[in-house]
């Protein structure tokens, strides 16, 4: 009912209109977002059921249906716009002005059941479904490679830096590899997620990051790396981080921010940099219309999920999270 306080209730089952389906929830992912929401930051607004990475089955659908029937098994678009504001008249709908997402401002996923509008439900084929708890980070992914070729859309054989070892940035590292860039570097905090990212074969090199000092491993980068990366994307949320990312990006590159940051998380960079170096900052929030190719991206191969856990354990979901100790972790209600 407000941040930062949950509780494990009955509540009915959620009415279809004509145009909608019920999905009987599987798994429901949790991340970052989610801690945040926990805390009342993000966009949430409460009471809220949360829970925005969706995978289940359809068991009802609305007399409108065309594309699904009951037994497909699914995942979902958590976001919504109005179609009516000032940006998505002008096609900007991840910018709208009521931008509603399930999960953050709805009712979402941690729960048995949940609707969607047809449009935002897609069919899997051969995902698992707590592997397929990785299609909504990868939609956020594709729409972040999105943002790099619009700010860079002659760029080939670019060189990337990427801070942090979070499953979405790790698909982000995937898909890049895959779409022109020469040289991918992953820093993290040595760990379960570096470990697992080396074996992904997510980037070409990889900084293991010591938790306690790391200054010697950032010091060796700037040392191999004297010009900086083409291209850096901040995916840690960390503030400290955001601070000291443009401090490798080469002249004329581009720094994006792509972690979930606290509200009060300010940056401090010298605007001679950003001037004389030329240097474009862009963000990557969410997503629209990514998920039919994250989809496909992900649904001819296989990811695996390291921890999974009980609707009643969410609290030990949350802490797992923060323990950094586990590339992803999903909700089974």
């Amino acid at each position: 009912n407000q941040p930062k306080s949950f509780t494990i209730a009955e509540v009915p089952i959620p009415q279809i209109s004509d145009d909608e389906v019920l999905v009987k929830v599987a798994y429901c992912g949790i991340c970052g977002t989610d801690a945040h929401i926990h805390d009342g930051e993000f966009i949430s607004k409460f009471p809220l059921v949360p829970g925005h990475e969706v995978v289940g089955v359809v068991t009802e659908v609305g007399k409108n249906i065309k594309s699904l029937a009951k037994g497909d098994r699914c995942v979902a678009d958590n976001s919504d716009s109005c179609n009516d504001c000032f940006y998505c008249r002008r096609g900007k709908d991840l910018l709208c002005e009521n931008f509603a997402s399930k999960g953050c401002t709805m009712d979402g996923g941690f729960a048995e059941y949940v609707n969607f509008h047809e449009s935002k439900v897609y069919k899997i084929r051969n995902l698992a479904d707590v592997d397929a708890t990785l299609v909504e980070p990868a939609a956020c992914a594709v729409h972040g490679l999105d943002q790099l070729r619009a700010a860079n859309p002659t760029a080939s054989a670019f060189e990337v830096l990427l801070l942090g070892a979070g499953p979405t940035g790790l698909i982000l590292a995937q898909l890049l590899r895959l779409n022109g860039a020469a040289r991918v570097v992953v820093a993290a905090n040595a760990g379960p997620k570096t470990r697992i990212a080396k074996e992904l074969g997510v980037a070409d090199e990889y900084v293991e990051l010591d938790r306690e000092d790391p200054t010697r491993q950032w010091k060796k980068l700037s040392e191999d790396n004297p010009y900086g990366f083409d291209v850096v994307i901040e995916a840690t949320g960390v503030e400290k981080l955001a601070n000291e990312s443009i401090n490798y990006v080469r002249r004329g590159g581009t720094l994006m921010m792509y972690g979930v940051y606290n509200n009060d998380a300010r940056v401090h960079w010298p605007p001679s940099k950003i001037f004389g170096d030329e240097i474009k900052i862009i963000g990557s929030f969410a997503q629209t219309y990514c998920f039919p190719r994250a989809v496909a991206y992900l649904d001819s191969g296989k990811i695996n999920v390291t921890d999974v856990f009980a609707l009643e354990d969410f609290q030990k979901a949350l802490d797992k999270m923060h323990s950094r100790t586990a590339l992803k972790v999903a909700i089974k209600p």
